[in-house]
């Protein structure tokens, strides 16, 4: 196969999601190393998110000049405090970000020349993103224990802000209903690589 042919061919794309805390990270950065591309799109959320960005603008007319640093970055911290206890503000912050975080991910995905790209979103199925981007989707889960325990231990919330964020998603249950693969990651590192491994294999690339 020629180079020119290698730049034009599509990639095959996993979108990877699961809820908060659940180990998206840990099984992306498993496909990584099998060669994958990892888009992550929480950080491309953070890039729409930017000082004087049209979504920054946006949001900040929803939301008010509160949730600001005093260098006029957004607090994600405050933000999250306010779209976290209220679905409809948490509706109305993703109808701004997400729509760019679809186009940037695009953008990210047309350009590569690897032959798989994982793209990790937490939003991936409420997003839009399956339809617009994806062949497979992956699904982690965890139990909710072990949820509450690294978001306290490894993010730094309370309690309190850990089962919130918790409860402000959908069911993993609602989520694994749309996915082709589920990895299940409430054991050990090594059961969660083989279940990587064995659907890394089944992938037609």
């Amino acid at each position: 196969m020629g180079e020119s042919t290698r730049k034009t061919r599509r990639p095959y794309v996993i979108g990877l999601t699961g809820n908060i805390a659940t180990g998206k990270s840990v099984v992306a950065e498993m496909l990584s190393n099998r060669g994958a591309v990892h888009v992550d799109a929480d950080r491309l959320a953070h890039q729409v998110m930017a000082r004087g960005t049209p979504a920054w603008e946006q949001i900040v007319d929803q939301f008010g000049l509160a949730i600001l640093k005093a260098n006029g970055a957004i607090d994600r911290g405050k933000l999250g405090a306010l779209v976290f206890s209220d679905p409809a503000l948490l509706s109305r912050l993703e109808e701004i970000v997400h729509p760019d975080v679809i186009v940037y991910t695009h953008q990210l995905v047309s350009t590569t020349i690897a032959p798989v790209v994982v793209v990790e979103a937490i939003k991936l199925i409420e997003s839009g993103m399956v339809e617009a981007l994806c062949d497979s989707v992956w699904v982690v889960t965890a139990p909710r224990r072990v949820q509450l325990e690294r978001l306290v231990q490894h993010r730094g919330l309370s309690k309190e802000e850990a089962t919130l964020r918790i409860d402000a998603q959908p069911p993993q249950e609602v989520k694994a209903t749309h996915a082709d693969v589920v990895i299940d990651n409430s054991g050990t590192l090594e059961n969660t690589e083989q279940q990587v491994e064995d659907a890394w294999k089944a992938i037609a690339r």
